[in-house]
C-alpha cells in the first residue's frame, strides 16, 4: 500500500480508503456483519488505514456496525472518519448532541476526521446560522475530533466560499474522469489543494456506473491497452495520477472489489499514467458523453426556474440512464439528486428557460421526457 501525506497535519493516509456506504448485505437487506467485518479487517491488514462512515449509512446501522468491526485493536490502526448529519441540525445544541451520539455508536472517544456531511447551499446557510465554526473550534480543542472537514455537493462558487470560510484540514468531493467539471470538479480540487487542504475523493466510480454494464464500445477502448487493468482500476489510477488527490474512497462490497482496488493501487504514484493512457481515458469519456440524450452543458443559464425545477440536474439524471444503459439506477438516484420541489414534473411550460438556453434546447419537451422515464411509476 502506498501512502500520501495530508497537508497541514502530516498524517500518512493510505491512497485507498474504505468507504462504508456499501457494505455487504444479507437476504433481508441488512448489513451482513460477518462478511463486512471480514472485508474491512482484511483491507486494514493489507494496509488500508482510513475508514469512512456517516450517520445515515445503511439506514443508521452503518456507524454501530463499523464500531463493532473496529473492535479487537483495529480502531487503533486506522484514521476513523464520520460525518455530521447537517440536514438534522435545528439548533446550536444539536452539533454536540449528534457528535456525542456518534462517538457512542462508533465506540470511540474521538474521530480522527470529522466532516460536515453533504453540504449544499441550503445546508451551508444552516451551518452558518447555528454556528458550525464555534462547534468545530470547541470539538477540536477538547479532542473529540482531530481534523475538521466537509463533504460537498453543490457548485464551484459555493465550494470556494466554503474553503475560505474556516481553517479546514481537508474536504471531500465527488470527482472522477467523467465528472471532472461537475460540482467542485478539477477546478475545486486545485483550489483546495493550493490552500493547503487535503482532498479526499468520493464516487471515484460514479456510484458504480463506470464499472457496471460497461458498453462494448468502452470496453473496446480499454482493451487496446497492453495493461490488463479493470475499468475500476483505470478510474482509480486516473485519480491517483493527480498529486492534488490525497486519498480515494472506494465503497467496496465484495472481496473481489477489495482485490481489484488493491491491485490498482500498486505503483499508483502521482504521474502514474503516461500520455497515451491519459488519451485513452479521454476517449472513454468522449464515448460516454456521445451517448447523452440531452446536450445540456450544465451552464445554469436556465436558472432560476420560476417553478423551481432543477433543470440541469433533471437532464443529468436523464442522460445517465442512456450513458450507462441503466434506467433503474437513474430512477433510484433521481430522487436523491433532484431534491423535493425541484422535480421535472413541476414545469409549468412557461418557456422562460428556453429563451435563455445557449444550446437552444427544447427544454419543456425534454422535461416531459424526464417525467415519463424517471418519475412515473
Amino acid at each position: 500500500m502506498l501512502y500520501r501525506t495530508m497537508p497541514q497535519t502530516g498524517d500518512l493516509v493510505s491512497i485507498l480508503g474504505f468507504g462504508c456506504m456499501r457494505l455487504p448485505l444479507g437476504p433481508e437487506g441488512k448489513i451482513d456483519e460477518d462478511r463486512a467485518t471480514a472485508l474491512v479487517r482484511s483491507a486494514i491488514e493489507r494496509g488500508v488505514n482510513y475508514v469512512d462512515t456517516a450517520y445515515p449509512y445503511h439506514g443508521g446501522e452503518g456507524e454501530p456496525v463499523v464500531g463493532r468491526i473496529l473492535r479487537d485493536g483495529f480502531r487503533e490502526r486506522v484514521h476513523l472518519a464520520t460525518k455530521l448529519p447537517t440536514w438534522l441540525v435545528e439548533s446550536p445544541e444539536d452539533f454536540d448532541r449528534y457528535l456525542e451520539e456518534q462517538l457512542e455508536r462508533l465506540r470511540t472517544d474521538h474521530f480522527d476526521y470529522y466532516l460536515l456531511h453533504s453540504v449544499n447551499a441550503e445546508r451551508w446557510e444552516r451551518m452558518r446560522k447555528h454556528g458550525f465554526d464555534k462547534f468545530l473550534d470547541r470539538a477540536l480543542s477538547d479532542g473529540r475530533i482531530r481534523r475538521a472537514g466537509f463533504s460537498f455537493h453543490d457548485q464551484l462558487p459555493l465550494f470556494k466560499e466554503m474553503v475560505d470560510a474556516y481553517p479546514w484540514h481537508f474536504c471531500q468531493i465527488q470527482y472522477n474522469y467523467l465528472d471532472s467539471d461537475y460540482q467542485a470538479g478539477a477546478a475545486g480540487l486545485k483550489y483546495a489543494s493550493e490552500r493547503g487542504l487535503g482532498v479526499v475523493i468520493m464516487e471515484p466510480l460514479r456510484g458504480g456506473s463506470l464499472v457496471r454494464n460497461v458498453p462494448p464500445a468502452v470496453m473496446e477502448i480499454w482493451n487496446q491497452s497492453p495493461k490488463s487493468y479493470s475499468p475500476a482500476a483505470w478510474a482509480l489510477r486516473w485519480l491517483w495520477d493527480q498529486p492534488e488527490v490525497s486519498m480515494v474512497l472506494s465503497g467496496m462490497t465484495t472481496e473481489s472489489d477489495l482485490e481489484d482496488n488493491l491491485s490498482a493501487a500498486e505503483g499508483a504514484e502521482p504521474g502514474c499514467l503516461d500520455g497515451k493512457e491519459k488519451d485513452m481515458v479521454g476517449r472513454v469519456k468522449a464515448e460516454y458523453l456521445s451517448r447523452m440524450k440531452v446536450g445540456c452543458t450544465g451552464c445554469q443559464y436556465c436558472l432560476p426556474c420560476p417553478a423551481g425545477v432543477n433543470i440541469p440536474e433533471c437532464f443529468n439524471r436523464y442522460n445517465i440512464a442512456f450513458m450507462f444503459d441503466d434506467v433503474k439506477h437513474a430512477r433510484e438516484t433521481y430522487s436523491i439528486f433532484v431534491r423535493k420541489n425541484t422535480e421535472a414534473s413541476l414545469c409549468v411550460k412557461c418557456g422562460a428557460c428556453e429563451e435563455k438556453c445557449p444550446q437552444g434546447l427544447p427544454i419543456r419537451k425534454l422535461l416531459a421526457d424526464v417525467v415519463e422515464l424517471l418519475e412515473k411509476k
